[in-house]
Protein backbone atom coordinates (compact mmCIF):
# COMPACT_ATOMS: atom_id res chain seq x y z
CA UNK A 1 0.00 0.00 0.00
CA UNK A 2 1.30 3.27 -0.88
CA UNK A 3 1.59 6.26 1.74
CA UNK A 4 0.78 9.88 1.32
CA UNK A 5 2.48 12.92 3.34
CA UNK A 6 1.56 16.10 1.86
CA UNK A 7 3.82 18.73 2.30
CA UNK A 8 2.57 22.52 2.44
CA UNK A 9 5.28 25.72 3.13
CA UNK A 10 5.33 29.30 3.10
CA UNK A 11 1.68 30.01 3.24
CA UNK A 12 1.83 33.25 4.79
CA UNK A 13 -1.16 33.73 6.18
CA UNK A 14 -2.45 37.25 7.00
CA UNK A 15 -5.58 38.47 8.93
CA UNK A 16 -8.96 38.52 7.27
CA UNK A 17 -8.67 40.78 4.05
CA UNK A 18 -5.31 41.70 4.34
CA UNK A 19 -2.57 40.64 1.68
CA UNK A 20 1.13 39.73 2.11
CA UNK A 21 3.33 42.21 0.32
CA UNK A 22 0.00 44.61 -0.14
CA UNK A 23 -0.36 42.02 -3.65
CA UNK A 24 -0.61 38.58 -2.21
CA UNK A 25 -4.17 36.58 -1.41
CA UNK A 26 -2.08 33.92 0.40
CA UNK A 27 -5.69 32.63 1.97
CA UNK A 28 -7.20 32.12 -1.29
CA UNK A 29 -3.41 30.32 -2.51
CA UNK A 30 -3.97 27.93 0.78
CA UNK A 31 -7.63 27.61 -0.43
CA UNK A 32 -6.51 26.60 -3.59
CA UNK A 33 -3.72 24.29 -2.03
CA UNK A 34 -6.26 22.45 0.81
CA UNK A 35 -8.95 22.01 -2.48
CA UNK A 36 -5.82 20.58 -4.74
CA UNK A 37 -5.08 18.00 -1.68
CA UNK A 38 -8.73 17.35 -1.56
CA UNK A 39 -9.32 16.24 -5.32
CA UNK A 40 -6.11 13.74 -5.08
CA UNK A 41 -7.19 10.45 -5.51
CA UNK A 42 -5.84 9.08 -2.51
CA UNK A 43 -6.12 11.03 0.87
CA UNK A 44 -2.82 11.50 2.52
CA UNK A 45 -1.83 10.53 5.64
CA UNK A 46 -1.05 14.08 7.30
CA UNK A 47 0.01 17.15 5.91
CA UNK A 48 3.00 18.72 7.31
CA UNK A 49 3.79 22.57 7.28
CA UNK A 50 7.45 23.45 7.26
CA UNK A 51 7.01 27.30 8.80
CA UNK A 52 6.13 30.53 7.98
CA UNK A 53 2.33 29.61 8.69
CA UNK A 54 1.87 33.06 9.08
CA UNK A 55 3.24 36.58 7.51
CA UNK A 56 3.22 38.93 11.10
CA UNK A 57 2.49 36.48 13.70
CA UNK A 58 -0.34 37.50 15.16
CA UNK A 59 -3.18 36.42 16.66
CA UNK A 60 -5.60 37.27 13.76
CA UNK A 61 -3.24 35.55 11.25
CA UNK A 62 -3.48 32.57 13.51
CA UNK A 63 -6.98 32.37 14.23
CA UNK A 64 -7.31 32.80 10.14
CA UNK A 65 -5.10 29.88 9.31
CA UNK A 66 -6.92 27.47 11.65
CA UNK A 67 -9.96 28.67 9.34
CA UNK A 68 -8.56 27.75 6.38
CA UNK A 69 -7.32 24.35 7.17
CA UNK A 70 -10.33 23.54 8.64
CA UNK A 71 -11.60 20.94 5.30
CA UNK A 72 -8.51 19.23 5.33
CA UNK A 73 -9.83 15.52 6.86
CA UNK A 74 -6.11 14.35 8.02
CA UNK A 75 -3.82 15.30 10.50
CA UNK A 76 -1.68 18.20 10.90
CA UNK A 77 1.99 18.62 11.77
CA UNK A 78 2.96 21.92 12.37
CA UNK A 79 6.40 23.50 12.77
CA UNK A 80 7.80 27.30 12.97
CA UNK A 81 9.38 29.71 11.04
CA UNK A 82 11.07 33.04 11.11
CA UNK A 83 7.52 34.71 10.47
CA UNK A 84 5.94 32.30 13.25
CA UNK A 85 5.35 32.74 17.66
CA UNK A 86 5.78 29.60 18.90
CA UNK A 87 3.10 30.56 21.81
CA UNK A 88 0.58 32.14 19.57
CA UNK A 89 0.96 28.74 17.47
CA UNK A 90 0.37 26.07 19.86
CA UNK A 91 -2.37 28.37 21.34
CA UNK A 92 -4.34 28.18 18.14
CA UNK A 93 -3.71 24.38 17.88
CA UNK A 94 -4.92 23.61 21.42
CA UNK A 95 -5.73 19.79 20.46
CA UNK A 96 -2.31 19.08 18.63
CA UNK A 97 -0.58 17.11 21.61
CA UNK A 98 2.62 16.86 19.93
CA UNK A 99 3.00 21.01 20.35
CA UNK A 100 1.81 20.97 23.78
CA UNK A 101 4.88 18.83 24.37
CA UNK A 102 7.69 21.32 23.61
CA UNK A 103 11.16 19.97 23.71
CA UNK A 104 13.98 20.98 26.08
CA UNK A 105 14.61 24.94 25.79
CA UNK A 106 10.54 25.14 24.80
CA UNK A 107 11.54 24.39 20.81
CA UNK A 108 9.05 22.98 18.73
CA UNK A 109 10.76 19.53 17.99
CA UNK A 110 8.68 16.48 18.14
CA UNK A 111 8.37 13.12 16.76
CA UNK A 112 5.76 11.20 14.43
CA UNK A 113 4.77 7.54 13.77
CA UNK A 114 3.86 6.79 10.38
CA UNK A 115 3.93 3.59 8.74
CA UNK A 116 7.29 2.47 8.17
CA UNK A 117 8.34 5.89 8.07
CA UNK A 118 9.08 8.30 11.66
CA UNK A 119 8.98 12.07 11.30
CA UNK A 120 11.09 14.08 13.23
CA UNK A 121 10.82 18.17 12.84
CA UNK A 122 13.80 20.35 13.74
CA UNK A 123 13.01 24.11 15.15
CA UNK A 124 15.46 26.34 13.37
CA UNK A 125 13.92 29.67 14.53
CA UNK A 126 15.95 32.05 15.82
CA UNK A 127 13.57 34.78 17.47
CA UNK A 128 13.28 38.19 16.06
CA UNK A 129 15.27 37.07 12.71
CA UNK A 130 14.85 35.57 9.70
CA UNK A 131 17.73 33.60 9.51
CA UNK A 132 18.19 30.01 11.19
CA UNK A 133 20.07 28.63 13.54
CA UNK A 134 20.27 24.60 15.09
CA UNK A 135 22.20 25.13 18.76
CA UNK A 136 23.82 21.92 20.58
CA UNK A 137 20.59 21.44 22.50
CA UNK A 138 18.75 21.22 19.64
CA UNK A 139 20.91 19.61 17.60
CA UNK A 140 21.58 17.02 21.27
CA UNK A 141 17.68 15.98 21.32
CA UNK A 142 18.31 15.11 17.20
CA UNK A 143 21.00 12.78 17.76
CA UNK A 144 18.92 10.87 20.71
CA UNK A 145 16.31 10.19 18.71
CA UNK A 146 17.53 9.16 16.07
CA UNK A 147 19.97 6.79 18.05
CA UNK A 148 16.26 5.20 19.39
CA UNK A 149 15.44 3.70 16.34
CA UNK A 150 18.31 3.22 13.85
CA UNK A 151 16.67 1.03 11.40
CA UNK A 152 13.52 2.70 10.64
CA UNK A 153 13.26 4.83 7.58
CA UNK A 154 13.33 9.25 8.94
CA UNK A 155 12.07 11.95 7.64
CA UNK A 156 13.79 15.68 9.24
CA UNK A 157 11.47 18.20 8.52
CA UNK A 158 12.73 21.83 9.51
CA UNK A 159 11.96 25.60 7.91
CA UNK A 160 15.69 26.89 7.07
CA UNK A 161 17.25 24.89 4.43
CA UNK A 162 21.13 23.92 5.68
CA UNK A 163 22.99 24.17 2.00
CA UNK A 164 23.92 26.91 -0.31
CA UNK A 165 21.11 27.31 -2.56
CA UNK A 166 23.14 30.13 -5.13
CA UNK A 167 19.70 32.70 -4.37
CA UNK A 168 22.36 34.85 -2.63
CA UNK A 169 19.86 36.70 -0.81
CA UNK A 170 18.17 33.74 0.41
CA UNK A 171 21.27 31.93 1.35
CA UNK A 172 22.85 34.91 3.99
CA UNK A 173 18.92 34.60 5.81
CA UNK A 174 19.70 30.54 5.60
CA UNK A 175 20.14 28.12 8.32
CA UNK A 176 23.72 30.34 9.53
CA UNK A 177 24.45 28.01 12.73
CA UNK A 178 24.74 24.89 13.39
CA UNK A 179 24.93 23.38 9.79
CA UNK A 180 28.07 21.28 9.88
CA UNK A 181 27.05 20.13 13.44
CA UNK A 182 23.94 18.94 11.98
CA UNK A 183 25.76 17.27 8.79
CA UNK A 184 27.90 15.43 11.58
CA UNK A 185 24.63 14.14 13.19
CA UNK A 186 22.79 13.22 10.04
CA UNK A 187 26.26 11.51 8.64
CA UNK A 188 25.91 9.35 11.99
CA UNK A 189 22.58 8.33 11.17
CA UNK A 190 22.23 6.59 7.67
CA UNK A 191 18.33 5.97 8.53
CA UNK A 192 17.46 9.45 7.34
CA UNK A 193 16.13 9.49 3.65
CA UNK A 194 15.14 12.65 3.30
CA UNK A 195 15.58 16.25 5.10
CA UNK A 196 12.48 18.41 4.19
CA UNK A 197 12.72 22.16 4.57
CA UNK A 198 10.55 25.50 3.69
CA UNK A 199 11.81 29.30 3.74
CA UNK A 200 13.31 29.03 0.12
CA UNK A 201 9.61 29.35 -1.42
CA UNK A 202 10.79 26.50 -4.55
CA UNK A 203 11.64 23.13 -4.62
CA UNK A 204 15.01 22.66 -4.58
CA UNK A 205 17.37 19.45 -3.62
CA UNK A 206 21.07 18.72 -3.10
CA UNK A 207 22.18 15.54 -1.91
CA UNK A 208 23.98 16.58 1.74
CA UNK A 209 25.45 14.46 4.37
CA UNK A 210 24.68 11.45 3.27
CA UNK A 211 20.93 11.68 2.54
CA UNK A 212 18.37 14.17 0.33
CA UNK A 213 17.66 18.24 1.59
CA UNK A 214 14.86 19.04 -0.26
CA UNK A 215 13.00 22.73 -0.21
CA UNK A 216 8.94 22.90 -0.87
CA UNK A 217 7.50 25.50 -3.24
CA UNK A 218 5.22 28.00 -1.11
CA UNK A 219 1.45 27.53 -1.90
CA UNK A 220 1.50 31.25 -2.73
CA UNK A 221 4.29 33.30 -3.95
CA UNK A 222 7.84 31.85 -5.12
CA UNK A 223 11.36 33.57 -5.23
CA UNK A 224 12.38 35.05 -8.31
CA UNK A 225 14.61 32.06 -10.16
CA UNK A 226 18.03 34.63 -10.20
CA UNK A 227 21.04 32.75 -9.37
CA UNK A 228 23.28 35.74 -9.38
CA UNK A 229 24.79 36.95 -6.14
CA UNK A 230 22.92 39.75 -5.45
CA UNK A 231 19.83 36.90 -6.40
CA UNK A 232 17.02 35.70 -4.51
CA UNK A 233 15.86 39.38 -3.34
CA UNK A 234 12.34 39.12 -4.88
CA UNK A 235 8.98 37.08 -5.65
CA UNK A 236 7.17 36.34 -8.65
CA UNK A 237 3.56 34.76 -9.32
CA UNK A 238 5.28 31.04 -11.04
CA UNK A 239 2.53 28.57 -10.41
CA UNK A 240 2.31 27.98 -6.53
CA UNK A 241 2.49 24.35 -4.78
CA UNK A 242 3.39 21.98 -2.53
CA UNK A 243 4.70 18.40 -2.38
CA UNK A 244 3.70 15.03 -1.94
CA UNK A 245 6.04 12.08 -0.42
CA UNK A 246 5.21 8.46 -1.09
CA UNK A 247 6.24 5.44 -0.11
CA UNK A 248 5.82 1.97 1.08
CA UNK A 249 6.44 0.33 3.86
CA UNK A 250 10.11 -1.37 3.51
CA UNK A 251 10.78 1.01 0.49
CA UNK A 252 12.29 4.76 -0.21
CA UNK A 253 10.45 7.79 -0.41
CA UNK A 254 9.67 9.51 -3.66
CA UNK A 255 8.51 13.00 -3.64
CA UNK A 256 6.58 14.64 -6.53
CA UNK A 257 5.55 18.45 -6.83
CA UNK A 258 2.55 19.38 -7.61
CA UNK A 259 0.07 22.31 -7.98
CA UNK A 260 -2.98 24.28 -6.31
CA UNK A 261 -4.76 24.89 -9.29
CA UNK A 262 -6.61 22.18 -11.39
CA UNK A 263 -5.34 21.16 -14.78
CA UNK A 264 -6.98 19.48 -17.55
CA UNK A 265 -6.88 15.73 -18.03
CA UNK A 266 -6.23 12.74 -17.22
CA UNK A 267 -6.21 11.91 -20.86
CA UNK A 268 -5.40 8.10 -21.83
CA UNK A 269 -1.61 8.00 -23.90
CA UNK A 270 -3.77 5.19 -26.05
CA UNK A 271 -6.94 6.87 -26.65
Amino acid sequence: MTHLLVQFSDTHIRGPGELAYRRVDTAAHLQAAVQAVLRLPQAPLAVLMTGDLVDDGSAAAYAHLRELLAPLRCPLYLLPGNHDERDLMRQTFPEQAVLQQPAPGGFVQYEVALPGLRLLTLDTVVPGASHGSLCAQRLAWLDAALAREPALPTMVAMHHPPFETHLGWMDRIGLLEGGPELAAVLARHTQVQRVVCGHLHRSAQRRWAGTLVQTAPSTAHQTWLSLAPEGGDGWGREPPGFLVHAWRTGDDLVSHLAFNQPSEGPYRFRE
